[in-house]
């Protein structure tokens, strides 16, 4: 039961933490790979728990304790994957299910070991924000690839984790966190999106050859730096 609390509520965090839309019970049955049936009574439990609000039909979400209980979780899913990628040599796109199951077996105390052998990481290798063990968050100023402009150049700083084959895609591509992107254009009415890519370690006349991003592989990225940082204020 604790097990499934957990998921849930970090579902249902998840799931507003990059856009500003509550979760619905047919949203969050997906997400969990459960029946609709089965979602509805839990969140029953949920809601006679204190940690979510929702109402028949409406969508659901998180009180301040359910938040606080989801953001724990958020921390040790991002500080496993981080251990993973760094210590145990995991690609990025390799870590997700793993850390879906490490993170409910793991005591505070190895977690706390696994920080501070990490050097107190602040985002996972994503570019998500790892939250403090008091529960604060600080998340990027960072804007979605999808708004920036013709001419826009800015550093990826978080890519969704969704999709293990479009994370193998946009590596073999060199988009990644820290890289950095400028924006060519777009081909009108919904075409494709041309970037050139910066590897973090190139001076400012270098850059692949373009890229052509689908709305999938847009969608996942956000960036931030002098161009991005300016368009998010």
């Amino acid at each position: 039961m604790t097990t499934a609390i957990e998921d849930y509520v970090k579902v249902i965090y998840a799931h507003t933490e990059w856009q500003p839309d509550p979760i619905t019970p047919s949203q969050l049955a997906a997400r969990l790979g459960l029946a609709a049936s089965s979602v509805t009574e839990m969140v029953k439990k949920l809601a006679a728990l204190g940690l979510v609000t929702h109402q028949r039909y409406g969508a659901i979400t998180l009180t301040e304790a359910g938040r606080q209980r989801a953001l724990a979780m958020v921390r040790r899913h991002r500080l496993v994957e981080t251990w993973l990628v760094r210590e145990l040599g995991y690609g990025w796109h390799e870590v997700h299910d793993e850390a879906e199951v490490l993170e409910h077996a793991i005591s505070d105390r190895l977690l706390d070991a696994i920080d501070e052998k990490l050097g107190r990481p602040s985002v996972d290798p994503h570019g998500d924000p790892i939250p403090a063990a008091d529960g604060t968050l600080a998340p990027p100023r960072a804007m979605p690839l999808a708004d920036a402009g013709s001419g826009t150049r800015g550093v990826v700083c978080r890519v969704s984790d969704r999709d293990p084959a479009l994370l193998r895609h946009l590596e073999a591509r060199g988009i990644v966190v820290g890289a950095e992107l400028e924006v060519e254009g777009r081909v009108p009415f919904g075409g494709a999106f041309t970037v050139r890519v910066h590897a973090a370690s190139d001076d400012r006349g270098s850059a692949s050859q373009p890229v052509d991003l689908g709305e999938d592989a847009v969608g996942a990225i956000w960036v931030s730096g002098p161009s991005g940082a300016d368009a998010a204020r």
